[in-house]
């Protein structure tokens, strides 16, 4: 949490993190408001380079003159660590998920679909750490999607952190939907992290905000 971009990095053997926050989203050109609380990631250290991973979202649908509410279809996934040694700028991660069709018709994609990354990131200094994922996302029945972001982190203090991230997809290979966001992150503890972000279209009605926490259980 929070950006876009998915770290390059596992988590260590046996441990546990979970990431959750609450997500606003609106969209003016549909008069909705679509409300997640929570939306949690689980994370497990399988080895030093295998990560379990399962995402669950509860989902307010807010319009005009009425809402509704319910869980999102469910995924399931793995990260591996593909490049990480001390002596080299460079981390490199895929991760894949499966979405399972667990949902009900309002909030299912009523189909399975399989979402890829390619993760990478760059040290370029003590204070600056770059990030960019690519990825393809299919759903049975449509042509996919082409993902991407790129993520410019700032140390501001030993606790404190900025970051700056433009990023997109191009729908069905044919439109694209391109955004931009910014957030700050706050260690509270070695093992928990506060987080808050906010974000908008650049080519399409659409913004959010998000605040939440990740918490590392060893």
């Amino acid at each position: 949490r929070p950006d876009q971009t998915e770290s390059s990095s596992t988590i260590e053997i046996g441990s546990i993190q979970i990431e959750s926050g609450v997500l606003i989203i609106e969209n003016d050109s549909h008069r909705e408001k679509n409300l997640y609380l929570p939306t949690t990631l689980f994370r497990l250290g399988l080895t030093n380079t295998i990560e379990l991973r399962v995402l669950n979202e509860f989902e307010y649908k807010i319009y005009e003159t009425h809402s509704i509410n319910g869980f999102n279809d469910l995924e399931i996934g793995v990260k591996l660590q593909l490049l990480q040694k001390e002596d080299v700028a460079t981390e490199l991660a895929f991760l894949s998920h499966v979405v399972l069709p667990t949902a009900s018709q309002f909030f299912s994609e009523e189909k399975f679909g399989v979402i890829n990354k390619l993760c990478v990131s760059h040290e370029s200094n003590g204070n600056i750490g770059v990030g960019y994922n690519v990825g393809y996302n299919y759903y049975e029945n449509r042509t996919g999607d082409f993902t991407y972001s790129f993520v410019l982190g700032f140390e501001i203090t030993n606790k404190l952190n900025a970051y700056l991230e433009p990023y997109g997809e191009i729908v069905d290979l044919e439109r694209s939907m391109s955004n931009i966001n910014m957030g700050i992150t706050y260690l509270l503890q070695d093992n928990i992290q506060l987080d808050y972000s906010f974000g908008t279209g650049i080519n399409h009605t659409f913004n959010f905000m998000s605040i939440g926490c990740s918490l590392q259980i060893f």
